[in-house]
């Protein structure tokens, strides 16, 4: 029996959601390249496409935006839940537990799966950050906001203001890389508990587990971590030199799915660029930009996704922390999508697995092992 470990080349479904494209590094959602997407629609358009199959229309998006934006306000027992989350906790650790909360206040039942999920990015970004502003100013905020976007809402509960449009946009622009990406470690997570016919919160609070983990959810905090420690363009190379000749690990680089190069990377390349030309200061970009031809050069490594968006996130003003959380609150509708597919054809997941423990043994004398000895 062969093992594919990490189920590597393993095929274990089909799917009309999500295309990867390994040989010429594309990316497709129901039939659309991701760099098409990015370039001519909204997260809230490409967020319909993931959960309905299809490009809304000017009609059917103003009602998905109005139902996407309903839940925003947080119930009082939620907001009790979040305000007795320490601190100290993962950002993380606040929406997997806010997300079971959820399931006893805002229940899915058998017709309402849409309606339930919908708002949920919405959802996601007002619990979070309630919670960050009350632990860090002593607020209860008003998770209302007159934004329209999923983009607009964080930064405007962020930084209490109305973002402007290149920043809103931007964001906008990595949570469309973001949806989905057919399945990863959180997606499955989330197939297989809607394999057993669980609640959709149930799904996702089994894909926050993994997204919780360093190798899933946490890179782009990671690769901010590693930029930060350099001051000019010449000391990261110098640095990312020596790491490399130490074998030291350099976060941001390599993905599976693709052989030369990440597609979501050059979108989110073009956008770093951007808003570090509009802020005036350039060196987090040409730092992350020195680095990633140090590794193109010296490992034949190619820049993910997670690279440039720290750098995104950075001159957005959004803190490191915050990174990871938002990973998720861009995948709900990805995770949404295949939890539907999954229930749609449905067969419970139960992989085999190679024994190779001790070979068949007998008990050792009861009188020495048995349930009265002493």
């Amino acid at each position: 029996m062969d093992v594919a470990k990490g189920l590597e080349g393993v095929v274990v479904d089909e799917t009309r959601i999500c295309k990867i494209n390994k040989d010429d590094n594309l990316l497709y959602y129901f039939g659309y390249e991701i760099k098409d997407l990015t370039e001519h629609s909204s997260y809230e358009e490409v967020s319909y496409l993931l959960t309905h199959g299809e490009l809304p229309s000017r009609g059917e998006l103003a009602k998905f935006r109005s139902l996407a934006a309903s839940g925003r306000a947080l119930p009082a027992p939620l907001k009790t839940s979040l305000e007795a989350i320490p601190a100290a906790a993962d950002p993380m650790d606040v929406l997997r537990t806010g997300c079971s909360m959820l399931a006893a206040v805002r229940p899915e039942t058998p017709k309402n799966t849409l309606e339930a999920a919908t708002p949920l990015s919405h959802v996601f970004t007002s619990m979070l950050l309630y919670w960050w502003q009350f632990h860090r100013s002593g607020r209860r905020i008003d998770t209302e906001t007159a934004e329209t976007t999923v983009a607009g809402h964080f930064l405007h509960l962020l930084h209490g203001a109305a973002p402007d449009e290149l920043h809103r946009r931007a964001l906008d622009v990595s949570l469309i890389v973001y949806a989905e990406h057919d399945f990863n470690a959180s997606t499955y997570a989330a197939r297989i508990a809607a394999s057993t016919l669980s609640d959709l919160y149930s799904c996702l609070t089994s894909a926050i587990g993994t997204l919780r983990g360093p190798l899933h959810g946490g890179a782009s905090a990671r690769v901010m971590q590693m930029l930060d420690r350099y001051k000019s363009a010449d000391a990261a190379e110098a640095g990312i030199l020596d790491l490399l000749a130490n074998k030291g690990r350099i976060f941001g680089f390599g993905q599976r799915a693709y052989s030369t190069a990440d597609p979501r990377n050059a979108i989110n390349r073009m956008w770093a660029d951007k808003l570090s030309q509009a802020d005036g200061d350039r060196l987090l970009f040409l730092v992350a930009e020195r680095i990633e031809q140090v590794m193109a050069r010296e490992k034949k490594m190619f820049a993910n996704l997670d690279y440039y968006t720290a750098v995104i996130y950075r001159l957005c003003g959004i803190p490191a922390e915050l990174f990871p959380p938002i990973f998720l609150i861009a995948r709900v509708p990805g995770l949404v999508a295949h939890v539907m597919e999954q229930r749609a054809h449905n067969r419970l997941i139960h992989p085999s697995s190679k024994y190779i423990g001790p070979a068949p043994r007998a008990l050792p004398a009861a009188a020495a092992h048995g349930p009265n000895a002493r």
